[in-house]
This record gives C-alpha cells, structure tokens and sequence, in this order.
C-alpha cells in the first residue's frame, strides 16, 4: 500500500458509541434499574444473578446493544478508513468514482500459414484459440494474411472476465478452435495481462482518496498514481517520475500481487495516459516496468527452550512471516531491502534468535523493485533463554 493511503487507513480508531460493550450495557441497566426503584419506592433493593428482574434486564440489553452496533456501522459508513460495500460505492461516488468492473485479459495471436499464398487469407472476427483447458481468447476484428505473407498477427480478447485468462507465457495459447483454411498453427506472442476481477473495496477506497489529484490532468505525482489505477485495478506501486528533459514524464508500474506488468498493460496504460484529457498538453509520457534487483533470502532461527512446548507452532508462524516479508519487500517500487524488518517479523512470530546471512541492507533506486530469488530458512533448533 502506498505511504500516502496508510495516512487514511492508519487514522485512530472512532466510535459512534463511545466504546460501549455488551457486559458494560448490562450492568449499566441493572445499576440504573436499582437506583430508580430506590427513588420510585424508597426501599433499596439488590437484584441477584438468578432474580427474573436481571434476567430480563440482560435480555434487553442484549437488542439495544445491537442496535448500538447499527448506529456505530451507519456512522462509520460515512469514513473512508470503515466503509465497505454498497456504502462504500455512494461514499466513492461524491467524489464522481465508480468501482471498476471486471475486465478480460488480453495478448496477440500469431495465425501461421500452411504456405505462403497468392492472395490473401482471412481471420474472422471472433476465431478462437485456447490453452487447452479451458481458457479461450478470440479476435476482436476480422484480419487477414496479405498475399505473399506467412502469417498475420490479431488481436484477441478472453472470453471470460477477470484475471483467470492472465500470465499465460508466450506460445502457451496454441490450439485452434475453430479450424480455417489454410491456417496451420496460433500462439500467442505475448503474454496475456490486462484482466482484472471485479475491484474490491481496498482499491476503491484507494481511489476514492486519491480522486482529488485527478480533478485536473495529470500533473502532479498523485495525479498520475491516480489514473494509473483507475486504468487498471490490478495496478499496485505507482511511482512517476519526472525526467532531466522538460516535458517528459515516466510511469513506472507494478501489479499488486509484486509481479511486474505485462506489455498488454504497459502498453494499454501507455495509451491511456497520454490522452489529452488525463496529461497536460505538454508532457510526453512513457510507461515502464520497473527495474529489477533480486536478493536471495538465507536465514537460522532458533526458539527458547522455555518456548519449546509451542516450537512447531512457532515454526509454522516463522514460516509464515518469511513469505510476508517477501510480499512486503517486493511490492513497493523503490522500497529498499531491508532485514531488519525480516528480523523484526521473524521475532513477533516467537523465534528467540533470528541469524540472517541475506539479504544485507541495499538502498533500491526510485525506479527500482526488490524481488525474491532463493529463500532457505533453516531451524536451528532450541537454546537457552
């Protein structure tokens, strides 16, 4: 998540309710019921665990505290921090932000020939070419293989939305649903990107707070950050960079799960961009994957023979801190590489002493990522405290 959100979503906590809690809401009634049948009747009465009074007193307590909860949610409904949902689509929508819907991937198929024609082959509209499990892209335009030329080059679409049709490899979509003539083989010669899921409420919410930069074109880094997203919700790090030459701007991009962007993507966001409507008519604008500086990660741990009754669940939890440092280190362009941090993870999971021989602190350039090669993590086994 980018620096600027955490400002949204690491606000201090509200309540609506002043932090009320159910077994506070019961004794609340009963201390209230008894010091009114004193001043009702003058005598002082004392209602015990089993006497029907408290009973019923509990009961009721246990509906108004859920309408508290309602009251609290319907509050929170208006801050960016708790909204969710439906709420969260008419809180997005003051700001003229809709969640984005669920969008097909994409790639080039390459149709090759049987042999090189007099004439020319078509590719209709539509024709199909799958992985063989169930993965379909088709044309999106009729095409055809000039005369004397070996092959034509189309551009298709999957049929279904979301980002079940990306990361196929070059050449992994190979095989010919609907048959032509004369066409002997298809592939893809570029990896499918582009297809996004519904977005979810984290990214709306994202946008929804970066939406004032985009009131205007694209000038200001935020602002860039801004329409990089709404072009793709699957768009994570967004770092844009102005360059030495006047009028020129660079895009660096990475996709939320920490991979780098497809050339679907950058190309698509690359088009996008450069409308005159989002960039100010005077800057030039690029879109790039960042570059790479891969570290390979190498650790001992050991655990506190105090702790030894809890060592496999231990073991379990450091297991699951490594794989989180990992997310944490190369989803941000620019984050340096940072072990501290590995070791300050590996501890909250309860190991007593983390040795980490890599990676060692490297400072990662602005338009840089960090990525994983090897990881070996090794227990050492128990030691004294």
């Amino acid at each position: 998540m980018d620096n600027l959100l955490k400002s949204v979503f690491d606000l201090p906590d509200v309540s609506f309710i002043e932090n009320d809690t159910l077994d506070a809401m019961m004794q609340r009634l009963v201390a209230n019921y008894e010091k009114r049948y004193k001043e009702v009747t003058g005598k002082a009465v004392s209602l015990g665990a089993a006497d029907p009074n408290r009973v019923q007193l509990y009961a009721i307590a246990l509906d108004l505290f859920q309408i508290e909860q309602y009251v609290d949610r319907a509050g929170k409904q208006d801050l960016l921090k708790y909204s969710y949902g439906e709420f969260l689509d008419s809180l997005a929508g003051n700001r003229r932000v809709t969640r984005q819907q669920a969008t097909a991937a994409r790639t080039t198929l390459r149709f090759t020939l049987s042999a090189v024609r007099d004439y020319a082959i078509g590719i209709p509209v539509g024709t199909r070419a799958t992985n063989g499990d169930g993965v379909y892209f088709m044309t999106e335009e009729y095409a055809e293989a000039p005369a004397g030329a070996g092959f034509v080059d189309v551009d298709a679409i999957c049929t279904k939305v979301g980002i079940e049709g990306n990361n196929f490899l070059k050449g992994q979509i190979n095989v010919l649903v609907d048959p032509l003539p004369y066409v002997e083989s298809v592939e893809n010669i570029t990896d499918t990107s582009d297809g996004t899921d519904l977005e979810d409420d984290t990214s709306l919410a994202e946008r929804t707070y970066l939406a004032p930069s985009g009131y205007s074109t694209a000038g200001p880094q935020d602002a860039y950050t801004y329409w990089a997203k709404t072009y793709n919700t699957d768009i994570g790090s967004v770092r844009p960079v102005s360059l030495q030459e006047a009028g020129k701007a660079e895009v660096y991009i990475l996709m939320r799960d920490g991979t780098l962007p497809g050339q679907e993507v950058i190309e698509g966001l690359q088009e996008f961009l450069r409308d005159r409507e989002v960039r100010p008519m005077t800057d030039f604008v690029t879109v790039s994957a960042p570059g790479v500086r891969t570290y390979d990660l190498e650790l001992t741990y050991y655990i506190g023979r105090s702790d030894k009754a809890q060592a496999t669940a231990i073991q379990g939890r450091v297991a699951e801190a490594v794989a989180a440092y990992n997310r944490w280190q190369t989803m941000e362009i620019g984050r340096d590489i940072n072990p501290s941090e590995l070791v300050r993870r590996i501890r909250e999971a309860g190991a007593k002493r983390p040795i980490v021989a890599s990676p060692e602190y490297a400072p990662i350039g602005d338009t840089e990522v960090a990525q994983v090669g090897t990881v070996k993590v090794s227990y050492g086994g128990l030691e004294d405290d």
